[in-house]
């Protein structure tokens, strides 16, 4: 299994974030791609190789041009006009009925940002980018013949939107390595449709990659996330959507309560699993999240370690070329620990298979 990673994530290193009525540290601190990179070396998954540069194309398959173009500007354009160079900091946001853009770039963050958890600093368009052709690299490993292959992505993606950052997120990920998949690699059986399956399974409801994919059918999006009613992203995410037009039925939300522990999470995924091998896509794309951990400090699930080894057993069962794409999962002390659970869990019952 490769493994991307790039240095260039420690560029997007915002200092503090407005969580419940509090200013925090960042969550998501460079600290947690460090640790992740460490527990996977550890592990012995296989080589840490760079990403290799696909250019803005596959990043503009899947996002607005100026919203990227935004993105590339915005902390330039915030400092230029006086404003704290800390980082972009909107105050106002864009709701129901607000369409103006600003002409100001400076002013388009609140136009082009859901919260205030995706604060724009010197490096995050250099990070982002990096994270993206992580992504890519990682997809054309698979597609040229390996089983699976990790991207270390920093910053995460899953909660951005075509045109719209939100949850710690700017460029989408996994929704561009899928789309890369679609656009640019042969189906592994000749002849057969160029599909993906996106599977989620990060605490959070990855809202972005919904909307990316909400319309379409060549793409299954599946998550397993907390409740909307009790977790962000809050106005997403319940089980009642399934896709529109052509994508009716190829959106899969499971939404969890509170407490769920490794047995009750397990039996989900598997329904979870069972939906995706009758869809039979041609690749598969797991946006990783291991905030699902019960000590994590933002979520409210109740999984031990010994849970994220048998994760990743049940997806390499479904025996399709699979793309690891890191999204979320906080509690750092065991996060490397969780991560490389559940790609040691998947390389084991793969080999199993193999030999069996």
């Amino acid at each position: 299994m490769h493994l991307i990673y790039s240095d260039a994530h420690r560029l997007h290193s915002p200092t503090l974030e407005y969580w419940e009525g509090e200013l925090l540290p960042f969550y998501e601190c460079p600290r947690r791609a460090e640790i992740i990179l460490a527990a996977v070396q550890a592990a012995g998954l296989g080589p840490v190789t760079p990403p290799d540069d696909f250019g803005a194309g596959p990043i503009l398959a899947v996002h607005d041009a100026e919203y990227t173009r935004f993105l590339q500007h915005a902390y330039d354009a915030w400092v230029a006009s006086g404003r704290n160079p800390n980082g972009v900091h909107p105050d106002t946001f864009a709701a129901r009925g607000m369409t103006h853009r600003p002409t100001d770039i400076a002013l388009q963050s609140g136009y082009y940002s859901h919260d205030v958890t995706t604060v724009i600093t010197q490096g995050t368009w250099q990070a982002a980018y990096a994270a993206a052709q992580c992504a890519v690299t990682a997809a054309r490993c698979v597609a040229g013949g390996e089983r699976a292959a990790f991207a270390v992505c920093r910053p995460p993606g899953h909660h951005a939107h075509t045109d719209l950052s939100a949850g710690y997120c700017f460029l989408n990920n996994a929704a561009i390595a899928a789309q890369w998949l679609i656009d640019a690699a042969l189906p592994p059986l000749s002849g057969t449709p160029n599909t993906v399956a996106l599977l989620d399974i990060d605490f959070h409801h990855g809202n972005g990659s919904q909307q990316i994919f909400y319309t379409r059918r060549d793409v299954l999006y599946v998550s397993l996330h907390a409740d909307p009613n009790r977790h962000y992203p809050y106005f997403m995410g319940t089980a009642n959507e399934r896709g529109a037009g052509d994508g009716l039925g190829f959106n899969l939300n499971y939404p969890l309560q509170r407490g769920v522990t490794d047995e009750a999470y397990l039996e989900v995924l598997n329904q979870a699993c069972a939906q995706i091998s009758a869809y039979a896509p041609a690749w598969l794309v797991v946006s990783l999240g291991v905030d699902t951990f019960g000590g994590d400090p933002i979520a409210d699930f109740a999984l031990t370690g010994g849970a994220y080894p048998r994760i990743g057993a049940c997806i390499a069962q479904l025996n399709r070329p699979t793309v690891f794409i890191m999204e979320g999962g906080y509690a750092v002390d065991q996060l490397g620990d969780n991560v490389a659970g559940v790609l040691t869990g998947f390389v084991t019952q793969t080999a199993s298979a193999v030999v069996n």
